[in-house]
């Protein structure tokens, strides 16, 4: 990345960033690749997700290429073994004189949501409480379908570009988002103390293909785009639609709303490739399992047509040989990485 796309330099680390879905780790040593630090992740005995620096101090062999036992991890060169907050709690060949500095850092692990958060800044500085909360999440009124992951090779920020980008469903989800109104109408935008929200009501228009099968009223709609992206790397793509007349920024949220939200979070495994992780929460037919399978395939069709977009803006980006330039539409992921840029550098200051 060149510095001259403001916020693209560097990570902000004194957060929670979800490392994977919470299924999806085990009685394995798991390597992974986050913000640029290389880290192995198992469970104890007990379940609990142990995240350790993935490389013993002796010649930095990563430790996911040894061996657990009980809850601790064995070195697959020399038998080093590191305890859950890694300390160096056994070293076979000097056991009268194990080395005092043999020591691994260790992240600070949640599973919440289905999702497994590790803390990627300072421990000391580490509230789990600061993970986001998902109001409904437990209401058995409420639908969601599973839980998705992807890889993107692309920098995390053009995602939240993306997500941040009301008007790009009229171009790349034809057959799934798009609909009439998100080609052109005006994009209301709003700064909090989270992040940025670009947002904007379409009247009495038919309903877009993704959504128009579920909705209990048509075919045409008032309908809602809620654009919402938090430090530092959350989104919140809320869909709201009511029957016509009953939606509108002026007027409070239609009894007879159908609301769905995706919740996105995009973690950055180095400068040029992220990993997107998903679920999308609903407010009617929450026992309806083939509506949840046909909203969660249709998700994935959509974000893989953003995915083949975002690969290509990496590649050009990184190649250009001329000057880009921001539109009108821009305007809320410029004010979210500058908000990203201003993080980084606080954390930066001595």
């Amino acid at each position: 990345m060149r510095p001259d796309l403001a916020g693209a330099e560097g990570f902000i680390r004194n957060c929670w960033y979800v490392a994977g879905r919470s299924e999806d780790f085990g009685r394995t040593l798991s390597a992974m690749r986050m913000l640029d630090e290389e880290i192995v992740i198992y469970r104890d005995t007990k379940g609990m997700a142990i995240a350790l620096e993935d490389a013993c101090p002796h010649r930095k062999l990563p430790l996911s290429r040894g061996t657990i036992e009980g809850d601790h991890v064995v070195c697959g060169y020399h038998g080093l073994t590191f305890g859950c907050s890694g300390e160096c709690v056994s070293a076979p060949t000097q056991l009268d004189n194990p080395p005092r500095r043999a020591a691994v850092h260790s992240y600070p692990a949640e599973d919440r949501w289905g999702f497994l958060w590790l803390w990627m800044g300072d421990p000391v500085q580490a509230d789990r409480d600061d993970i986001i909360d998902i109001p409904n999440f437990e209401n058995p009124s409420w639908g969601k379908t599973q839980t998705g992951a992807m890889e993107m090779a692309c920098h995390y920020l053009y995602i939240i570009d993306n997500l941040l980008d009301p008007s790009h469903v009229a171009w790349v989800h034809l057959t799934s988002f798009a609909g009439a109104g998100t080609d052109s109408r005006p994009l209301d935008l709003e700064e909090t103390d989270e992040g940025v929200i670009v947002s904007r009501w379409i009247a009495d228009e038919p309903a877009p293909p993704y959504y128009a099968p579920i909705l209990p009223f048509g075919p045409s709609c008032d309908r809602k785009q809620h654009y919402e992206c938090r430090l530092p790397s959350t989104a919140i793509n809320m869909s709201v639609y009511t029957p016509t007349g009953e939606g509108g920024a002026d007027r409070e949220l239609s009894p007879n709303a159908f609301v769905n939200i995706s919740y996105n979070f995009i973690t950055p495994v180095d400068g040029q490739n992220s990993r997107y992780f998903w679920f999308q929460h609903r407010n009617m037919h929450a026992d309806d399992l083939a509506m949840s399978q046909r909203m969660f395939d249709g998700a994935i069709m959509a974000f893989n047509e953003d995915k083949d977009v975002l690969e290509y803006v990496q590649t050009g980006m990184t190649r250009r040989k001329t000057g880009y330039i921001n539109l009108g539409l821009d305007a809320g992921a410029m004010r979210f990485r500058s908000r990203v840029a201003k993080r980084i550098t606080e954390e930066a200051a001595p």
